[in-house]
């Protein structure tokens, strides 16, 4: 398994990637969740993502689930929380395996994976003067 983390700081994807590079790797597979201007026709201003004290050890927990479910070398995934702006990275997924579709469907499962159970929680606000939460528990 590869890096994984929840972080208050600016992601690597060059650690992301660094951690999941193996000779035997014929497909890598790099993800990138980037903070968009307008989410569902609504003009977004800015975001905050919070976390609750249990999302680094789900984070993991996701990672262990990908690589026993897929034919992976490696997986890992970092997500960002704190404020953020348009055009910043929120979160970074890899995957290696030894052939393409296997990191593909990886890579895919892990941000699937990560959206669904990890309680990481989105705020945005929009230039409208709305906000909303995403995926916030209850």
């Amino acid at each position: 398994m590869g890096v994984s983390g929840v972080r208050e700081a600016s992601l690597s994807v060059d650690e992301v990637l660094a951690s999941v590079l193996d000779r035997a790797a014929g497909g890598v597979v790099v993800f990138l969740g980037v903070v968009r201007d307008v989410d569902h026709e609504r003009e977004v201003r800015s975001l905050e993502y919070s976390a609750h004290p249990t999302a680094e050890q789900t984070l993991r927990e996701v990672l262990e689930s990908v690589a026993a479910d897929f034919e992976v070398i490696a997986v890992a995934a970092t997500h960002r929380v704190g404020p953020l702006e348009i055009g910043e990275v929120a979160t970074v997924v890899a995957a290696s395996a030894a052939h393409r579709a296997e990191a593909f469907a990886a890579a895919r499962a892990v941000i699937d994976r990560l959206k669904a159970r990890v309680p990481i929680w989105k705020h945005q606000i929009f230039l409208d003067g709305g906000q909303e939460w995403v995926g916030s528990p209850g």
